[in-house]
């Protein structure tokens, strides 16, 4: 379905099937809190500052540390020591660790969140950049508008989103002007995705006319130097 020749209808919602997994450097804040604060205090980082790393010189306020998981996909945790974390949600992480400090205090609650979520943005956007968000359900449509959407010489039935999983880097292309886009896996972005938006046909033939203006710019130059110092020797020689 075209959405330009549409005046109305349901889009289709795969938020259902989105999930975004942790993997290595990734930036994890994690809480544990009770009814009885002391006795989840020490399953918790303390408190310091700066606490992330994107915020090392841009703030002064006390945050919780982060953890940062290493190249084998772990972290180290207060009193419960390390734990694999790679290729899981959030909700699995927090629910491992629930079920590991219940059994010593009773009805905890622990919240991850992951805190470097970023991608970039480049091409025809207004303002080409690496985009952070603290949402993990981020569209590519979330990406666009945060870098002043499409310019007009942006392709809008060519975008780009090139995912790395598994050592494999892999990409996909998104039309904008189609529903189908919410159906695609690639709709909803992951971390260090790159989204890349083609320049169009008006964009391209400017860039070709430039380029050859350019050229024979070059050209003229090059021959008018030449017959200059051409002209240079002959009357010095006639002279």
């Amino acid at each position: 379905m075209d959405l330009r020749n549409q005046q109305h209808g349901t889009l289709p919602n795969p938020e259902n099937e989105y999930v975004v997994l942790v993997q290595p450097d990734d930036e994890l804040v994690i809480t544990v809190s009770s009814v009885v604060p002391e006795a989840t205090a020490a399953y918790n980082l303390p408190m310091e500052n700066p606490a992330i790393r994107s915020m090392l010189r841009s703030t002064t306020q006390p945050r919780s540390q982060t953890y940062i998981v290493d190249d084998k996909g772990c972290i180290m945790l207060p009193v419960l020591g390390r734990m694999t974390v790679k290729g899981k949600t959030t909700s699995q992480i927090a629910d491992e660790i629930t079920a590991m400090v219940a059994q010593n205090v009773k009805d905890p609650y622990v919240r991850v969140d992951i805190v470097n979520f970023g991608v970039d943005v480049m091409g025809e956007v207004r303002a080409p950049q690496r985009v952070h968000t603290t949402r993990q359900k981020y569209t590519v449509l979330d990406a666009l508008a945060q870098c002043g959407d499409l310019t007009e010489y942006g392709e809008r039935e060519n975008v780009i989103v090139i995912r790395t999983e598994d050592g494999k880097r892999e990409f996909h292309r998104l039309n904008l002007n189609s529903s189908d886009v919410f159906n695609s896996p690639y709709f909803y972005l992951k971390q260090n995705d790159i989204v890349y938006v083609e320049p169009n046909q008006i964009r391209i033939d400017n860039s070709k006319y430039n380029q050859n203006n350019a050229f024979k710019l070059s050209v003229i130059s090059t021959v008018v130097s030449s017959v200059s110092v051409i002209a240079s020797l002959v009357i010095a020689l006639t002279r």
